[in-house]
């Protein structure tokens, strides 16, 4: 993934300055622990890795919008997005640590939590907890449309955190199925999501303008790991221009219907955009 890198809390300050000089206001935030377990535990400890860079980045810029994901994959020696019992992802459990870890990163200054794992009932349990914690003002985006992909490998390995074992087929979504993403969308909208997000963008174009159309809402795009790294491969074989492709793509899924796009080409996008 070029020009993306792991960053210590000091180095992601003077990254978080660079990007607000360079037009960006919102910043989505994963966490690296120094040390996984099978249950996750630094996903949800109050001076974990990521309510400390929030810390850091708030005192730092407070203007900058932060959103932190709350998923366990990272976190967990197993890499699966939950606990684990006979080797299956276990729900129940899994989203009462997801609610642990939203309220320990919204504590710390989060303005925006973003779920990740795609587990039954998880979006009612963060907002309740938000709300019981005296967090009413904490946004709730919640990765609504999350398919089982395969344009998530790079981030994977620069993350740390492709699953051990099996796949994450039993949690995410089957990209040949549409229907789903709309229902899994209405449950989440229900639970109290103030914005949907499809994942990935370039593959689910149909869905983000679906969406779009069918709720009203603000609706999230991720350009995903894999839809930036085959544009850099590309380009630098010299098969296509880089600059342009990356901006057909980002048109094409802001075409579709994406109020919001997450993407690592944010920087060299918002350098065009701004020139």
């Amino acid at each position: 993934m070029p020009g993306n890198f792991q960053l210590s809390v000091d180095a992601l300050v003077e990254e978080g300055k660079a990007l607000v000089e360079g037009g960006i206001s919102n910043v989505l935030l994963f966490g690296i622990p120094e040390t996984k377990d099978a249950a996750g535990t630094e996903a949800y400890r109050p001076d974990g890795i990521v309510p400390t860079a929030i810390r850091a980045l708030k005192r730092a810029l407070p203007e900058l919008v932060v959103w932190a994901d709350v998923c366990l994959c990272e976190y967990t020696d197993h890499g699966h997005c939950g606990l684990l019992k006979d080797d299956v992802v276990d729900n129940d459990p899994t989203v009462a640590l997801l609610a642990k870890a939203a309220v320990a990163y919204a504590r710390a200054g989060a303005d925006i939590v973003a779920p990740s794992d795609m587990m039954d009932g998880r979006v009612g349990a963060i907002r309740d907890r938000l709300d019981e914690s005296g967090l009413e003002d904490v946004v709730v985006v919640s990765y609504a449309a999350k398919y089982a992909s395969a344009f998530y490998g790079p981030f994977r390995e620069a993350a740390e955190s492709p699953p051990r074992f099996g796949d994450r087929k039993g949690y995410q979504m089957d990209p040949a199925n549409a229907l789903e993403a709309i229902r899994e969308v209405d449950m989440d909208i229900e639970e109290g999501a103030d914005i949907v997000m499809v994942k990935p963008a370039l593959p689910y174009l149909d869905i983000i303008r679906t969406i779009k159309d069918e709720f009203d809402v603000p609706v999230a795009a991720y350009n995903v790991s894999g839809e930036f790294s085959m544009i850099h491969a590309a380009a630098a074989n010299g098969w296509l221009d880089l600059e342009n492709a990356m901006m057909e793509a980002l048109t094409g899924i802001r075409r579709a219907g994406a109020d919001i796009i997450l993407t690592y080409f944010a920087k060299d996008a918002a350098r065009i955009l701004r020139s």
